[in-house]
């Protein structure tokens, strides 16, 4: 029997298709639905991510199922932010990504240095404007400096969510230390009332649907519940159908 719990998305997980998560997504499903998630992102990382799948990839998700472990599983993919001008993964073309559900884009190491504020703040926000990015992943990484009135500013005017990510929480990940830099973009958001999503970033399966270190952050900025969007499954379709009609006049 699924849990009750208040959050019912969990739009950033992996597969073993990213080449370092070491889960399916029937694993991830069918622990997701255990856990009362009802939307399931499958957002494995895009090619220029070190070790993860081709094009081909994301190409063929239309292979999976709609609901799995009787979790609707939208098919996504987790972007690599690559420039100051907001640029993704070449090789996957706007073909590609009109097959797909739901596009996060992040900042990882391997694939965008670190730089200054002014720099690193433009490429967030050109990554906010792209018509297929639905999402910015794992907000507030320390290693990331940037201005946060502006990001959330064009969070608000883009439709494009800001992601906080539990596992950045995790002392043992690459971006802890962030916790004061998100506080500080979700008082931001609170201040503009711009809605953020929770994300587990899971990388194997018994980390899905699990939000605890996030809600922590929340209680610390003391977020509005009404501003978290994965609490209503109806509320984040309608959110999705903003940028997807955008998106398909392109």
């Amino acid at each position: 029997m699924a849990e009750v719990v208040k959050y019912k998305i969990d739009m950033h997980t992996h597969t073993i298709s990213s080449g370092h998560a070491y889960s399916t997504i029937s694993e991830n499903a069918r622990y997701a639905y255990s856990r009362g998630i009802e939307y399931l992102g499958m957002t494995d990382h895009a090619p220029n991510m070190p070790g993860s799948c081709g094009a081909l990839h994301f190409l063929n998700l239309k292979v999976i199922p709609d609901y799995i472990e009787g979790v609707r599983v939208l098919k996504g993919i987790e972007l690599n932010i690559m420039d100051v001008e907001g640029n993704t993964d070449k090789s996957i073309r706007k073909s590609i990504l009109k097959r797909l559900d739901i596009a996060i884009a992040s900042l990882h190491i391997p694939c965008i240095k670190p730089s200054n504020i002014e720099e690193n703040t433009m490429a967030l926000v050109n990554a906010i404007k792209k018509d297929y990015v639905n999402i910015i992943g794992h907000i507030g990484d320390p290693r990331y400096e940037f201005d946060i009135k502006k990001v959330v500013s064009a969070s608000r005017d883009y439709s494009t969510l800001l992601e906080v990510n539990n596992s950045s929480f995790d002392p043992h990940n690459g971006r802890a230390g962030g916790e004061e830099m998100v506080i500080e973009v979700l008082k931001e958001c609170k201040k503009q009332a711009v809605p953020i999503i929770l994300g587990s970033d899971a990388h194997y399966y018994s980390y899905v649907g699990h939000f605890e270190r996030c809600e922590k952050v929340l209680e610390k900025a003391e977020f509005p519940e009404e501003l978290v969007i994965n609490r209503s499954t109806k509320e984040f379709d309608e959110f999705l159908k903003i940028k997807r009609n955008i998106f398909e006049k392109s």
